[in-house]
């Protein structure tokens, strides 16, 4: 991946913006296992070797925040994102930091 700027945003921040109205798609990129160990309501699911070809399941009118287990893949895809023409964001931390952040009956794995 190139070097381009991906910006973070953490889960609280993520979820704020959202209970104000903002239209945003949260992309998780985990494998199936993972989501069964630990989710969140609304994501979209699109394992991470999956995105590429499947970019025309997201919609590029509003952001997409990436989502995985703790910040690493998520920002790979951002990346990948942006280089597609979507404003990605990457939700920093991944599930381990909204487990902590924002909701800690989510298991962390």
């Amino acid at each position: 991946m190139n070097n381009a700027t991906i910006f973070e945003i953490s889960a609280a921040d993520f979820l704020q913006r959202r209970q104000q109205g903002e239209v945003m798609t949260l992309l998780d990129v985990r494998e199936d296992w993972e989501l069964a160990i630990a989710s969140v309501p609304g994501v979209v699911h699109i394992p991470m070797a999956a995105v590429q070809s499947r970019l025309n399941e997201l919609d590029r009118d509003h952001d997409v925040v990436v989502l995985c287990r703790s910040g690493r893949r998520s920002l790979e895809i951002a990346k990948l994102l942006q280089l597609n023409g979507f404003h990605a964001l990457n939700l920093s931390g991944g599930i381990l930091a909204w487990s902590h952040e924002v909701d800690s009956t989510i298991p962390t794995y």
